[in-house]
């Protein structure tokens, strides 16, 4: 809303600094200070109205040194988180932009089926929250809606490079390039390319997964698209919900990543830089660093009061929300095949759980008894069980995030 008004006062008077607001990197940083106002400063009012009104975490008995200290804090604190990134994102975002538009589509989406679960385990009294199938039906759902408009939208195109042969004559017209001493033609189109690491020329396409049926098999490449993206979807935002288990740990990770998705979606919306890196350019995605930046500023505005020893806890209406949307800016951003290596931290802990449970069942049902793999499931409650504070392993899974995003970038430039 403020882009529209700062555009239109350009345009129509002399104001000095009003050109600013025409720069992503100007707008991006006062996303990040207004995020962290809204959280910091406003999140104490927050905290103290859940307090207020008695929504406090009721814990399970498991074991854990100081679990049961924890008893009544404060918990459905993702609303500050949601409230950090819808805010900034409004003010200063271009909300014609297809992508900016998916991205508040998805932080309401599943913030909304987060809060419903928290709104029954708080006031229903009910542990076990909102049914499994319903959120998988809602992760499902969002999925669907992302994959259907990045396909046909037709504002959603990446930059190819073609012959003049093979060009598309539906597609926008081929521009005329020039690199070192070489000419090249480039083209916008619609395209099931994406980005994927330790592959020769760092680009897939969809299309090839259904190479073996021979002839027309490009046809059937959506299909292959949608299932890759309600996949993603349903597996970050599940990742990023059983990480959520002790003080700061999903919220510092999540904050990692979005910083990298943040300068990757500038680099890939820069033709520019885009150009100079050999990556992938995605017209008109650089907007989402916006969005990238208020996402930053809420996980790291909320870290102040989550922090060991938390004061609130962000509950389903955030976990599942930063997992839906880091998958969601992801898929956007052409880099969703990286996600096994940028979001590791949450990949191996739903992974620890799935193993925990599918031992456990296995050897039950073999042996009469039920073993396990590790100590506790998540994997940080295995390190809290063998003596670790939990302050000792959010700082070590944070440094591990790090270099996680350090290689995701790397790997964009292996050839």
């Amino acid at each position: 809303m403020l882009y529209y008004l700062f555009e239109y006062l350009n345009q129509n008077y002399d104001f000095p600094g009003l050109r600013l607001f025409q720069y992503i990197t100007f707008r991006t940083s006062l996303a990040i200070i207004i995020s962290l106002i809204i959280t910091t400063v406003y999140g104490r009012r927050i905290i103290n109205y859940l307090q207020k009104m008695q929504v406090g975490e009721t814990v399970r008995n498991l074991g854990l040194e100081g679990q049961m200290q924890k008893q009544g804090t404060p918990t459905m604190g993702g609303i500050m988180i949601l409230l950090g990134i819808l805010i900034p994102t409004l003010l200063l975002a271009n909300l014609t932009n297809i992508y900016v538009i998916l991205m508040i589509v998805t932080t309401i989406w599943m913030g909304a089926i987060g809060f419903v679960d928290d709104y029954i385990k708080v006031f229903k009294k009910n542990k076990e929250g909102l049914a499994g199938r319903f959120k998988i039906v809602g992760q499902v759902g969002l999925g669907l809606i992302i994959g259907f408009t990045m396909y046909f939208h037709p504002n959603i195109v990446v930059r190819q490079t073609v012959d003049e042969a093979s060009v598309s004559k539906a597609a926008a017209p081929m521009v005329l390039r020039q690199k070192g001493e070489s000419f090249y033609y480039t083209q916008d189109v619609k395209s099931t390319l994406t980005n994927v690491p330790f592959y020769k020329n760092n680009e897939f396409d969809y299309a090839k997964v259904l190479k073996f049926l021979g002839p027309g098999y490009e046809k059937y490449a959506f299909l292959v698209f949608l299932a890759f993206t309600v996949f993603i979807i349903t597996a970050v935002s599940n990742g990023a919900n059983i990480t959520d288990g002790i003080d700061g740990l999903a919220t510092g990770t999540s904050a990692v990543i979005g910083i990298t998705l943040g300068l990757l979606a500038y680099v890939s919306g820069n033709t520019v830089i885009a150009d100079y890196l050999n990556i992938m350019y995605i017209p008109n995605s650089g907007e989402l660093m916006i969005f990238a930046g208020a996402f930053v500023g809420a996980c790291v505005g909320f870290l102040w009061y989550n922090s060991f020893p938390a004061q609130v806890f962000m509950g389903d209406t955030g976990s599942l929300a930063i997992g839906g949307i880091i998958a969601a800016f992801a898929i956007m951003i052409r880099k969703e095949l990286l996600i096994p290596i940028l979001c590791g931290i949450f990949l191996i802990e739903l992974v620890s759980v799935i193993m925990q449970v599918s031992y456990f069942k296995y050897t039950k049902k073999k042996f009469g008894e039920g073993r396990r793999i590790f100590l506790m499931s998540p994997l940080h409650h295995h390190y809290q069980k063998k003596g670790y504070h939990e302050a000792k392993i959010v700082t070590r899974f944070w440094i591990i995030g790090i270099l996680l995003a350090i290689i995701t970038i790397i790997t964009l430039k292996l050839r």
